[in-house]
């Protein structure tokens, strides 16, 4: 934590990840196309990962900018097969109920083509499970509170780096999010000044694999662009 008392005190930028201008539409090119090969899937294999490699993703996630560089998250690596197999009764009684009625029609029928459903067997399959949290306020040593910034923005950069660096390893992801997710505090200990906001499991697809046709249309350049 920053400290409220703590000056602004400028020093030489670290190393950087310099490319020259001549290099620099390659590299565009190249991470474009990875990219591009990243889908969600719900279909994972039971292939173990290094525990390693997940810890090293997360802290590249944590790099991330934030809001008066408070970084207000928490990410939770699960492994253990009885804590991932709590998480999914309870994540699953929650959808029960959303997709009985409780996610109302509109919801429900933008999520059709995407082909969800009540149950979420690639929580207990997928060899990892990265459960975010956001921190909503921190807490100083004598337990009194204090504000933090854009908190949603900031996850939501961390939780992408998260994704990409993973992607980058082979591995797939899916961003599972539950209503309401308060169940986690408890499975995950952690304390009511940090709020779920996604489920996450890691791993690699499959041999059946697949992926809903819907998924597949992207917006055009022109839908997501403007230059000027």
């Amino acid at each position: 934590m920053i400290s409220r008392h703590q000056k602004y005190h400028p020093v030489p930028l670290p190393a950087h990840n310099f490319v020259s201008p001549e290099k620099a539409q390659l590299e565009a090119d190249n991470f474009f196309k990875r990219m591009s090969k990243r889908h969600s899937i719900r279909d994972f294999s039971d292939i173990n990962i290094d525990e390693n490699v997940i810890r090293t993703a997360i802290r590249a996630a944590a790099r991330a900018p934030s809001g008066a560089n408070q970084q207000p998250w928490h990410f939770v690596a699960i492994k253990d097969a009885k804590i991932k197999q709590r998480i999914r009764d309870a994540a699953e009684a929650e959808e029960r109920e959303f997709y009985d009625g409780g996610g109302g029609d509109e919801w429900l029928s933008a999520l059709e083509p995407i082909g969800t459903g009540p149950n979420k067997p690639h929580i207990t399959t997928a060899p990892w499970l990265i459960v975010i949290f956001a921190q909503r306020y921190g807490l100083r040593n004598d337990g009194t509170r204090y504000k933090h910034y854009y908190v949603p923005e900031s996850v939501g950069i961390a939780t992408g780096i998260l994704i990409t660096a993973l992607h980058n390893c082979g591995l797939s992801t899916l961003t599972h999010t539950p209503n309401p997710m308060s169940f986690l505090n408890d499975l995950c200990q952690r304390p009511k000044n940090e709020k779920p906001v996604m489920i996450m499991p890691v791993g690699y697809p499959s041999q059946d694999a697949t992926v809903p046709q819907a998924s597949l249309y992207k917006k055009t350049e022109s839908d997501i662009l403007s230059v000027f």
